[in-house]
């Protein structure tokens, strides 16, 4: 590595810990003998790369005593925070191209389902009703813990899969995401460590870089997390949090098997650790896989959910459900930071959820999905792109590319000619999944997608 090379990477290092706010104005920075042996490095490599820092003003020297972050706090950059990746494998990267990308754009690596494809005349025929229905539902603020009636029907839905839980202890959210940062603000503090799937969901990597922890990735298998490397994880590293999928795993598409979740229970009663179990596959899957909170019963395990993937991405609702002694200090929470909730939008998740139609909508659905799902697979197999795994059900293929193709060039390539992938190291916490894709079945039906992928692997 050449010399210019070094005391750049030195500096990054440095604006990454302020960005990250790990270091906070007028905190001591490591000598430069220190920070030497710490990035293996030259000490004069580490006295440049200071100096230079101090010469931008991003930190200041006081001699005799050595460099100090200069103030004011830095603005929180969540692109900053960690080792520095490639743009194409940063979840927020994944997430704007996914959003801001115009319809021309085709979206194989996107999580969610074709507009066509969800309850949009369910949704039309509520917001018709709604429209004549009482002027509270148009214009008033939710009660602190939601729309009654919608928590009433999420009790009776949750029992059918074994959780019982009374309406008492489910709150509404706007979002299954601000579900979990509602929780990460409850029970986290920064430098607390979290333990996520390896690979996982990539907005769970994003959302606890907000919140100033540390994310350890444990490996899933077929049937859930490694158990072996699941307990080595506790004891290495204490964490606060797990955050997983235990219907539908996002992105494998596996099932957690009822020994793998016994076992975790009995880990995480050993270490105090809490389970947040993000259920928003629920709807979509054939059978009821196991769940962690019916297991448990919702003593260490919170469940979470939302509508964003089979009713409407558009109605911002999603779910808590929890002790309620923690449901209460929640709600206090939600209301200290977004005040009163979505009422409009919970009205109109019920009358969709409760709509004549909603069940024959979802039995189709599933039933579409699990035909895609062979057919894509066997268009991606004929281009030596081989699923880990073939899912029960959901939306999601987790790939394996031909030997030696690197994910993120692949999707570079891809993305020139109009295509955008989701590359597995978006995914991996430890970045061990740079020869996968994830493929969402329901966005694949464009012949031009596997003639691009085609083209990108040279077939």
């Amino acid at each position: 590595m050449r010399s210019g090379t070094r005391i750049h990477a030195v500096m990054q290092e440095v604006r990454s810990r302020i960005a990250s706010r790990t270091w906070l104005p007028g905190a001591r920075l490591p000598s430069v003998r220190a920070q030497a042996r710490a990035l293996k490095v030259s000490v004069s490599t580490v006295v440049e790369a200071y100096e230079r820092l101090a010469a931008e003003g991003v930190i200041t020297s006081r001699p005799g005593s050595g460099f100090y972050v200069a103030g004011p706090v830095a603005p929180l950059a969540l692109a900053d925070i960690g080792p520095r990746v490639d743009r194409q494998v940063d979840p927020l990267w994944l997430a704007r191209q996914s959003l801001e990308s115009d319809t021309s754009m085709l979206k194989p690596g996107c999580g969610w389902l074709p507009p066509s494809w969800m309850y949009e005349e369910g949704v039309r025929r509520a917001l018709r009703a709604l429209a004549r229905s009482d002027t509270l539902e148009l214009t008033e603020y939710a009660t602190p813990l939601g729309h009654p009636a919608l928590r009433h029907l999420l009790a009776r839905r949750m029992a059918a899969t074994g959780l019982e839980a009374g309406p008492e202890q489910i709150m509404l959210t706007e979002s299954g995401t601000q579900s979990i940062d509602l929780i990460c603000r409850f029970l986290l503090e920064p430098g607390d460590t979290v333990l996520v799937d390896d690979p996982c969901y990539f907005n769970f990597h994003a959302l606890l870089k907000a919140h100033r922890v540390q994310a350890v990735g444990v490996p899933h298998t077929p049937q859930g997390p490694d158990v072996a490397l699941f307990a080595a994880a506790l004891q290495a590293h204490s964490p606060r949090l797990y955050i997983t999928n235990s219907g539908i795993h996002n992105p494998t598409g596996a099932t957690l098997s009822p020994l793998v979740a016994h076992r975790i229970l009995k880990l995480a009663e050993s270490s105090d650790l809490v389970i947040v179990e993000d259920d928003i596959f629920h709807d979509l899957e054939a059978a009821s896989a196991p769940r962690l909170a019916a297991f448990d019963g919702l003593s260490r395990v919170i469940q979470i959910g939302s509508f964003s993937k089979t009713v409407s991405a558009a109605l911002r609702c999603g779910y808590i459900a929890a002790r309620r002694d923690w449901i209460e200090d929640l709600a206090d929470l939600r209301i200290a930071t977004t005040f009163g909730g979505g009422r409009m939008a919970a009205e109109l998740v019920l009358r969709a959820l409760t709509d004549s139609g909603y069940r024959r909508h979802m039995e189709t659905l599933r039933q579409r999905l699990a035909q895609e799902m062979e057919r894509i697979a066997a268009r991606l197999q004929a281009l030596g792109i081989t699923p880990w795994l073939m899912p029960q059900a959901g939306m999601f293929l987790w790939c394996r590319l031909p030997q030696g193709r690197d994910a993120a060039t692949i999707a570079r390539a891809c993305l020139e000619e109009g295509v955008v992938l989701a590359p597995g190291n978006v995914f991996s916490q430890s970045l061990s999944a740079g020869d996968f894709l994830r493929f969402n079945v329901a966005q694949c039906a464009d012949e031009r997608i596997f003639e691009v992928l085609a083209r990108a692997l040279g077939r």
